[in-house]
């Protein structure tokens, strides 16, 4: 089953109109497939809070994520850092030249000294994203859709492409990760965003999903 990559030559496109898909479907889509997951989410996501605990501190993150509408709201993971990874972050790019030109690029770090050990196994397997079930739910992200980015990374988007990002709802899985992910540049994922949008459909998604757990099979995250 092949996704193509998205057309990074090609000028950012925005679709004409909503079909019902994007305007009703997608969301109760969303809902659905969340409620009929929860039996099994639930109970993993219980046993990896409690191992994250274990291992040293509070087992959830919480950060500021732009998403529809250009509006702010708080995204869930599990914490897969040490407790001051935004101070060691600091210390670590104003020490080291090549781990900041990599971070500006990518805005992550294959070798990331911040991670723990058990944090990194839940990267590799993308189960650190679990908790975001709950922002499904209260309609602040979609199963399918962009990857929600920081505030401060607003600036790494291209200025056109904001109008088109806006429409969707962030989301858990999207083209870009089952496609790139690793390894491709940040403002790559605008080209995905966008091609996302101009062909969002059930279809699409249910391939997304279904690419989305081979891609979580063999653990090829950061």
């Amino acid at each position: 089953m092949t996704i193509p990559y998205a057309d990074f030559s090609a000028p950012v496109r925005v679709r004409a109109g909503r079909t019902v898909y994007e305007t009703v479907g997608k969301r109760c889509f969303d809902i659905f497939f969340v409620l009929i997951s929860l039996p099994v989410v639930l109970p993993l996501l219980l046993v990896i809070a409690a191992a994250t605990w274990v291992e040293g501190g509070r087992p959830f993150y919480v950060q500021r994520r732009i998403g529809h509408g250009g509006r702010v709201f708080r995204f869930w993971k599990i914490r897969t850092m040490v407790q001051d990874a935004d101070a060691a972050l600091a210390r670590l790019i104003a020490a080291d030249p090549v781990a900041a030109a990599e971070w500006a690029a990518n805005q992550k770090l294959v070798r990331d000294p911040r991670i723990t050990r058990l944090g990194r196994f839940l990267r590799r397997t993308s189960l650190d994203e679990l908790p975001q079930v709950w922002n499904v739910l209260n309609g602040t992200m979609s199963l399918v859709g962009p990857r929600p980015f920081t505030p401060d990374q607003l600036a790494l988007y291209p200025a056109d492409s904001a109008s088109a990002y806006y429409r969707l709802r962030p989301g858990l899985s999207g083209l870009w990760q089952i496609s790139r992910r690793n390894a491709g540049s940040f403002v790559e994922r605008v080209h995905y965003d966008e091609d996302y949008g101009m062909r969002l459909g059930l279809l699409l998604d249910l391939k997304i999903i279904w690419r989305t757990f081979s891609v979580m099979l063999r653990a090829t995250g950061l």
